[in-house]
């Protein structure tokens, strides 16, 4: 029987990854999944196994800074959606966000039957209306609300966080084969999450003094700040390599899954690395609990304060004066969690 299901995700491209488990037990009982998702959340929507087609909006009771409601752009996704011939929708949303909106727009648009996670009374807005899921691992949280919508993961699938394998996404440039390297993600999309740049540099030089080849990563908009963490090492010999900007998500995949160890702030990189299963050394700030953003499914030591002031505050800018929760961490911390990280895995040896 053909059964065509939309599964929404309008946000970041870290929330999509963390979906992946729920869109493959989607995926089980469907014929065909189309993703709506974000902009910024799109090229992970590509990656995951399960997905079909990717349709991308900006929502503007999504996003944050959230695009204007424009008349014209809601009657352009209506339009489209109608000619998707959805049987169903699954909108999947962060604890803080409302689906209501977003099933106001499918059911314009003629989806027949919509299932969302609610506290608010939904009116005729939702066909199958469930309760939060319970606490836990956000992967896991939204494994169980598309389990109770009546989707079930197949015999053998771990629900752990996975991407399509990429052909072409290859280890890091430059570097030969059999090279071990650390990789470093510097950047977040909200300041209160970040660890200070100076500390990053402090953590390369000590990583590279160590021994270690170092990778450092980012996009575009943040060419600048993974420059001037590669510069802290330029005087040690091998001069730390820095991506920043060079890649695509696929090819970051693939430079993430070829590390031994990715060193990140939560942010959406940290997913992409348990998705690829590489090890994670987490600069957590606890503005979000650990125990649902945390990377999940791999081996992950957490650093941070997680008990500091601006704890579960969501706060985007740091609430704190001196922003104490990560500036408390240090270089030495952050090698040693990158060599018990290493030493633990398979036997290998540390490289000195």
């Amino acid at each position: 029987m053909r059964r065509h299901v939309l599964v929404v995700r309008l946000d970041s491209m870290g929330d999509v990854l963390v979906s992946g488990p729920a869109v493959r037990a989607v995926a089980a009982g469907a014929s065909r999944v189309t993703m709506l998702a974000s902009p910024l959340g799109a090229d992970a929507a590509r990656l995951l196994p399960g997905v079909d087609d990717v349709l991308v909006w900006p929502c503007p009771w999504i996003l944050n800074p959230a695009p204007a409601v424009e008349r014209a752009d809601i009657a352009s996704i209506l339009q489209t959606l109608r000619k998707l011939d959805i049987d169903e929708a699954v909108i999947l949303t962060s604890f803080h966000q409302s689906p209501l909106p977003t099933a106001l727009l499918l059911r314009l648009a003629g989806v027949p039957r919509i299932a969302a996670s609610s506290e608010d009374y939904p009116g005729s807005l939702l066909d199958l209306r469930l309760p939060p899921a319970p606490e836990g691992p956000e992967p896991l949280r939204i494994l169980d609300f598309v389990q109770a919508a009546g989707f079930r993961l197949p015999a053998g699938d771990d629900a752990r966080l996975a991407v399509r394998t990429v052909a072409d996404t290859p280890a890091a440039p430059s570097l030969s084969p059999d090279t071990p390297y650390i990789a470093v993600h510097p950047g977040t999309t909200a300041a209160a999450r970040a660890y200070p740049a100076d500390r990053w540099r402090a953590a390369v030089s000590r990583l590279h003094d160590a021994g270690w080849t170092v990778v450092v990563t980012g996009s575009r908009a943040e060419q600048s700040l993974t420059a001037h963490i590669a510069a802290a090492a330029v005087d040690r010999g091998t001069p730390v390599l820095d991506l920043g900007g060079r890649l695509t998500l696929a090819e970051l995949a693939g430079v993430l899954r070829s590390a031994k160890v990715l060193v990140a702030a939560n942010t959406g990189p940290a997913h992409l690395a348990a998705a690829v299963g590489t090890p994670v050394v987490s600069l957590f700030a606890p503005v979000v609990p650990a125990a649902r953003w945390a990377p999940y499914g791999i081996a992950m030591i957490l650093l941070g304060d997680q008990d500091a002031p601006c704890r579960d505050t969501r706060s985007v800018l740091c609430p704190v004066g001196g922003h104490p929760c990560l500036n408390s961490v240090t270089a030495e911390q952050i090698l040693d969690s990158v060599e018990q990280l290493v030493s633990s895995a398979a036997g290998e040896v540390v490289p000195r």
